[in-house]
């Protein structure tokens, strides 16, 4: 029976909050795997995806960037991808009348879960300039409109374009040669709220922005350190990687404010124990660091290493390896030298005893692999925290050597494929020289907006047209109030998607929702049935099959979209068949193999059902690609997150059931809660010195700066094992409370991972409040 969507938006009036569980998968994972799948799928339909998902044959995962292994199982997917093919591929739809009976204002209070659970988008549908409604809209009629505001622009630096990881190798670059041929470089994407700070780190310190590993080096690996990192929610096929580690004899420290189950042990669900059997540990040590510390964590770190050199000269520092590879090791050592380890102990909340456990834990190990994710990023100093991973991996080595290097966990399935294919408002000009000789046009060479900058310029009235390829800005930005009252003075406003989430509510004063194919879905063009690429978080490009028949024929794959936009938009401006490339995906991969680097006959790569890796120099070679030649070894110096009396440090971060924005349940099972979203986690010892209970229903005040507070109203309070002095609550909600312009240092990726917050106890009820600024 097919379900269909729920009437009446949830509540939190039946909220209920449990036990957190102490390890991940096992039969529950297989159970709320398969559930969803099979209830709104059916047997057929869900084994018909489940047994593609992820094979060499099949289709990518699109709920994270989890490399795949080399040998395949035949279940080669977790729980959270089930609920994403689940999400994608349900036969739910959105029916023609919704638009006529639901008007934009009255969809302004609908959560993120009510508006996903409407359906699948079927047709276009455009909002005129006045009215309150979307009406359906042919899409030679769509792609007129968006035309005709671009081409009224007084410069193309009046229009944005937006990228979510979801989209593929081909339309991610066919989006930025339509965004820079229109002539600009304003190609915000999602990697400027999440990775950024890796990107711009990595760059600085060894010359790429990407991982230095393979996924086998996990196998090899003597020491693995996992940093702000969740990866039995976020990536849970990870958990498998790191028990193959364990088996073969390494050891896992986990440095997190908050005990998460899949960092305390795993049932794997595709062996007879993950059932009957104990769960295996995971973390050897836990290391519950404040918020903030990360940086005086690894620096104390390295002064621990390199007074185990000065003890024992010639046998600690791989001194070979830093002659010939490395810059900058004098300067850091004297800085390392003078650091205070009562301000180390400070900023961690860590003992001196738990640090040098971790030290000697490193001393002891030949290869080294430090991952991490949002958790070390989304700070004040995430950029020169990531310099001191690259610092402290440098020091013995543990680059571009098997079972080491620096692991930077990415979560949308191809954000990292975005990026190599110049969807970047920075492209260096070697790319742009690229793109230019072979499109023959001069590229725009000025540096574009971010997500932060472009907020900022929509509200200053500087961009008229917003266009988002897939994603949900809205949702994801910080600073929710602001973001909506700025993208609403737009004068058109264009999103690709699958389902509503809040971007297609909030809008310009004209908008248009252009519905896209799923990546479980075939694409079908003039040539034949078409395959897209992407990019995981090790470098390794593959192909993506669709399975199944198209949810409506009015949907259209968003290469054909960016095409015919860019064709409706430019007409014969340049010489480029952009329907050509819409009836045969490989012409499109023949450029890709003439402007991207590493992509030389991308066509014949990319059919291979291996797939190909991408030239990575410090995992390779150890070449490193930077300024001076070499890696550098970086002097950063900290600056603990300051909390006044009273306060707390917040951090947002996703529910079990969730990916990103969207929100396949109310449950957050591993953290024991139950039918609800707007809960604060703090430790007990901080709510009783508050004066607060567990239980208890606040309003949760930000305070930065000189700037008004911000609150959320009627959230209740969790008591939670994490660090003292932190909290946490759940994303998107909470972003209301992370201001615009506080950002990271280098990156402007928002600091939403060290909120400073105050509590009040609330009269609203728990869960009905809107975010407000007071």
């Amino acid at each position: 029976m097919t379900p269909s969507a729920p009437i009446e938006d949830f509540s939190d009036a039946e909220l209920e909050v449990t036990e957190p569980k102490d390890y991940a998968a096992g039969f529950g994972g297989v159970y709320h795997s398969m559930k969803p799948s099979l209830t709104e799928l059916g047997l057929v339909r869900t084994a018909k995806l489940m047994l593609k998902i992820n094979q060499k044959d099949g289709f990518d995962c699109m709920s994270c960037a989890w490399p795949d292994p080399g040998h395949r199982k035949i279940a080669e997917f977790c729980e959270n991808g089930s609920k994403a093919v689940t999400w994608e591929a349900t036969p739910v739809t959105v029916p023609r009348e919704f638009w006529a009976e639901h008007s934009l204002t009255s969809l302004e209070d609908k959560t993120e879960y009510w508006l996903g659970m409407q359906g699948r988008i079927t047709e276009p549908v455009y909002r005129p300039r006045g009215s309150d409604h979307y009406e359906p809209i042919s899409w030679d009629r769509a792609y007129g409109v968006v035309a005709e505001h671009l081409n009224a622009l007084e410069h193309p630096n009046e229009a944005a374009f937006y990228t979510s990881g979801r989209a593929s190798n081909e339309a991610a670059f066919l989006y930025q040669l339509f965004a820079r041929m229109l002539g600009t470089n304003n190609l915000p994407d999602c990697s400027n709220m999440c990775h950024e700070s890796t990107g711009t780190a990595m760059q600085y310190a060894v010359g790429i922005g990407k991982s230095t590993i393979a996924y086998d080096d996990f196998g090899k690996s003597d020491l693995i350190i996992i940093m702000g990192q969740n990866p039995g929610t976020n990536h849970p096929r990870m958990l498998t990687a790191l028990q193959e580690a364990k088996e073969n004899g390494a050891r896992i420290v986990a440095v997190n404010p908050m005990p998460e189950a899949g960092l305390k042990g795993y049932k794997d669900p595709q062996r007879v124990r993950g059932y009957l059997g104990k769960a295996t540990e995971i973390a050897d040590q836990f290391l519950k660091i404040r918020l903030g510390g990360d940086m005086a964590l690894l620096q104390a770190v390295s002064k621990r290493v390199l007074a185990a050199e000065r003890a024992h000269p010639g046998t600690v520092l791989d001194q070979e390896f830093i002659a010939e590879y490395c810059d900058g090791f004098e300067e850091f050592a004297a800085h390392i030298d003078a650091v205070d380890e009562r301000e180390v102990e400070q900023a961690t909340g860590l003992s001196a005893a738990e640090i040098d456990e971790l030290a000697d834990r490193y001393l002891a190990s030949e290869r080294v692999i430090i991952a991490w994710a949002m958790g070390i990023t989304q700070h004040r100093r995430g950029v020169d925290t990531i310099k001191e991973i690259i610092n402290l991996l440098l020091l013995r080595g543990n680059i571009g050597k098997p079972g080491a290097g620096a692991s930077p966990i990415r979560g949308h399935s191809n954000v990292q494929g975005d990026r190599t294919m110049g969807v970047w408002e920075q492209m260096p000009d070697s790319f742009l020289d690229a793109l230019g000789t072979e499109f023959g046009f001069e590229p725009p060479r000025d540096h574009g907006v971010d997500a932060v900058h472009g907020i900022r310029a929509l509200d200053h009235g500087k961009l008229k047209v917003w266009m988002g390829l897939g994603g949900n800005l809205l949702g994801a930005i910080s600073d929710t109030n602001l973001a909506e009252s700025a993208m609403r003075k737009t004068k058109l406003s264009v999103q690709l998607s699958t389902k509503l989430n809040r971007s297609h509510v909030i809008t310009g004063e004209e908008a248009l929702i252009l519905p896209v194919l799923g990546r479980t879905e075939v694409d079908m063009q003039r040539s034949g049935p078409q395959y897209v690429t992407v990019e995981d978080s090790v470098c390794a490009v593959h192909a993506s099959h669709g399975q199944i028949e198209p949810i409506s024929a009015e949907v259209r794959s968003e290469t054909a979209i960016v095409a015919g936009i860019a064709n409706a938009t430019l007409g014969d401006r340049y010489d480029v068949d952009w329907l050509g490339m819409i009836d045969n995906y490989d012409v499109i991969r023949d450029h890709i193999s003439r402007v991207v680097p590493g992509c030389a006959n991308y066509n014949e790569k990319t059919r291979s059902r291996e797939g190909f890796v991408l030239p990575n120099g410090p995992r390779d070679s150890r070449h490193f690609p930077t300024a001076t030649g070499k890696a550098r070894i970086t002097v950063n110096e900290l600056e603990p997150v300051e909390c006044p009396p009273g306060r707390l440090l917040l951090q947002t971060l996703r529910s079990h059931d969730q990916f990103n924005t969207t929100i396949y349940s109310l449950n957050d099972r591993y953290r024991g809660i139950k039918k609800g979203r707007s809960v604060i986690f703090v430790h007990p010892d901080d709510l009783a010195e508050l004066g607060l209970e567990d239980g208890q229903t606040v309003d949760i005040f930000s305070e930065w700066k000189d700037e008004p507070d911000r609150v959320l109203r009627g959230f209740r309070t969790v008591a939670f094992p994490t660090a003292r002095g932190c909290a946490a609550a759940y994303f998107p909600e909470a972003n209301v409370l992370v201001p615009l312009d506080s950002t990271a240092l280098g990156s402007n990726t928002p600091v939403s991972k060290a909120i400073v917050i105050r509590m009040a106890p609330s009269s609203t009820p728990v869960g009905v409040g809107r975010p407000v600024v007071v």
